[in-house]
Formats: structure tokens, sequence, C-alpha cells
């Protein structure tokens, strides 16, 4: 027996994939600033990446606990080519803000539903993606205001931003 509605189940289904696919963006975003030897903020990314896997991996293990159907969905290939760090920063910011969206979308049919254990699961996310759209948006201002000086910037996420997060 399920303790969550089939509506349920197959949103967080497609939450898992889509925290994968934002796992799968972040780790190509960092791949492409270690090619460019930003080691610090390729770093940021990656953390990044295995931030948004454990969040996938909460609501599979939520799926489970509750007694659902977990079924895995596959992701899209994650953009690869940007014309600058500061396009990275914004992309992960379109990410994040995609991410809210399908967040608070969780929570509002959690709530129609009555669904109160699932409402109380998704209030860490609904936290986390506070912090998730802050510390991005920091990151877009930071490399717009860095301009060309990508070293500066690179030690500064290195020594502060990574840090926080």
């Amino acid at each position: 027996m399920t303790l969550i509605s089939k509506a349920m189940n197959q949103k967080i289904n497609e939450q898992i994939a889509n925290e994968l696919s934002a796992s799968y963006a972040y780790l190509a975003m960092s791949c492409v600033l270690q090619g460019m030897e930003l080691i610090g903020l390729a770093g940021w990314f990656r953390k990044q990446s295995e931030e948004e896997r454990e969040h996938a991996m909460k609501f599979l293990g939520y799926l489970q606990d509750v007694g659902a159907a977990v079924q895995l969905r596959a992701i899209a290939e994650p953009k690869a080519k940007f014309d600058s760090v500061v396009a990275i920063a914004e992309s992960a910011l379109e990410h994040e803000q995609k991410v809210t969206k399908q967040i608070h979308e969780l929570a509002a049919l959690a709530r129609e539903e009555k669904d109160y254990s699932t409402e109380s699961f998704l209030k860490y996310f609904v936290d986390e993606q506070v912090e998730e759209l802050a510390s991005t948006s920091r990151l877009v201002a930071l490399a717009k205001m860095a301009g060309p000086n990508l070293l500066q910037l690179d030690g500064y996420i290195a020594r502060t931003l990574g840090k926080d997060d």
C-alpha cells in the first residue's frame, strides 16, 4: 500500500529526473571551467552537482519509504558550450529558478491533496531552494563584477563562496 497519490508519485518521479538533470548540467559546467583552468569555480560546480544528486536520492528514498513506485526516467545531454563564465553562472541561476518552481509545484500539490507527510518532507527542499537561489545569484553578480579578472574570481570562489554552501 502506498501512502501517496498516483499523481504525487508521478510528480516525485519527475523530480528525481529533474534533480539528476540539474546534477548533470552542473557537472558539465564544472568540466568547462576545469578546461579553462578555473579550478575553484570547477570545484564549486562539482559540489553543486553532487548536491543535486543527493536531492534526487532523497526523493527516491522518500518514494521507497512511502511504498510508492520508483520509475527512473531519461535525462537529456547537458549544454557543454558557453560563451563566458557569466553565461555559465546565469545558466546555473536559470536551473535553480526552474528547480524552485518545480519544488513549489510539488508543495502546492501536497497541500491541495492534504498530503501532510509529503508536505513535511518537501519543507527541506523549499528552504534549500532559498539558499540555492541566493548563492547562485551571488555567483552571477560576482562573475559580472569580475569582468576579465577570472583568476581573481576563481580564487575568491575557492576561498569563500564554496565554503558557505
